[in-house]
């Protein structure tokens, strides 16, 4: 979102499995501001880090990259960290997992954006020895057989959060879930949760039972919305699971002269923040509340990764939750910096200079 929620990330996890249930939706977790300490997780052994991304190289991924970096480097023992983009060839996201193996890779972060596809890959290196931990995304493999653990964001909780929102803050009126590409089973999941909770709220009424397809970018995003305007005509509220798509609807709607809904997204970016900042100046101020903090789920992944190679105790949950970066009813404004790349994620936990760094690279 960061792709995951897409992830401005681009693709939050287009590859999140489903929840059958809301019962899933008290799974237990963890928000990403109570993070626990890794130096009492190191342990003594020497350790490779490597980290195999399936579609990076945007700022989003940037700054997940230097969060894990910055993580593992306060384990004094570590030996080598190494990183590998696949760019979005999932036959090379497969053959990175085998490479980093030969490397000999000891701790294995995967950021798996072909799902299910690299399970194969992944238990490989795990009968190899390789302590592998897939993140942000939920798989349906077997822990201990296909990863060793799989640390991902609780979807359910968010989307029920999003519905939350909108019953205390836009209370009635029609409202309409963007997600990803057809049938993804990150937005479903998004979806499941945001559609029990908004049963909690008879005035407000979902228009579109399933999600609206926007592929996650910003060529087809406006397009989908033009849909939903030339369909639905009146929208109050719209929740997206990617920031990108969130702003794509924003400009939407001003391009069509018409009132902004109420937004509710995760992932958000400093060009949708900017945006927020500068209509808001502008008296022309829409509702709009944003869960992020996402770059550093990476960091829990590291967390699990390295206590399970090294025998430590890493007592977190699998499951995390991302927190209240932007809420126009609670007062809550996003940081905006108009000197800042569009994609930059300023809810990282990382210092402000290596934050910088990661706009420079």
């Amino acid at each position: 979102m960061k792709t995951l929620f897409a992830c401005s990330a681009g693709a939050l996890v287009g590859v999140v499995v489903a929840a059958t249930t809301s019962v899933s939706m008290a799974a237990e977790s963890i928000s990403v501001q109570k993070q626990a300490d890794i130096t009492t997780m190191c342990g003594s052994k020497p350790m490779v880090v490597g980290l195999s991304d399936g579609y990076g190289g945007n700022t989003w991924r940037k700054t997940a990259i230097a969060e894990l970096k910055d993580e593992v480097g306060r384990c004094k023992n570590l030996k080598r960290f190494i990183y590998m983009n696949a760019n979005g060839d999932q036959q090379k996201a497969n053959s990175d997992i085998n490479s980093m193996v030969a490397q000999g890779v000891n701790v294995l972060i995967v950021y798996p954006d072909f799902g299910a596809a690299q399970i194969p890959a992944m238990r490989a290196a795990t009968r190899a020895g390789v302590t592998v931990i897939p993140y942000m995304a939920e798989l349906p493999g077997v822990p201990g057989k296909d990863y060793a653990a799989n640390v991902s964001v609780d979807l359910l909780r968010v989307g029920g959060a999003w519905a939350d929102w909108f019953g205390q803050n836009l209370k009635k009126g029609n409202v309409v879930f963007l997600g990803g590409i057809p049938g993804a089973p990150a937005s479903q999941t998004f979806l499941e949760g945001f559609k029990t909770h908004l049963s909690k709220y008879p005035e407000l009424k979902l228009v579109q039972n399933d999600f609206v397809v926007t592929n996650w970018n910003p060529i087809d995003a406006p397009k989908a919305v033009e849909g939903v305007i030339a369909k639905y005509q009146k929208i109050d509220g719209l929740a997206a699971d990617y920031g990108v798509t969130a702003l794509a609807a924003v400009k939407t709607f001003q391009h069509a002269n018409l009132p902004i809904p109420a937004i509710a997204t995760g992932s958000s970016n400093n060009e949708l923040s900017c945006k927020y900042a500068s209509m808001k100046e502008a008296g022309k101020p829409f509702p709009y509340y944003s869960l992020d903090g996402m770059t550093t789920v990476i960091r829990f992944a590291a967390r699990r990764g390295v206590a399970t190679y090294q025998g430590t105790t890493d007592s977190e949950p699998l499951k995390v939750f991302p927190y209240t970066y932007a809420d126009s009813g609670a007062g809550i404004a996003p940081k905006c910096d108009s000197g800042a790349p569009p994609d930059a994620d300023f809810s990282s936990s990382l210092t402000a200079d290596k934050l910088k760094a990661v706009f420079t690279q």
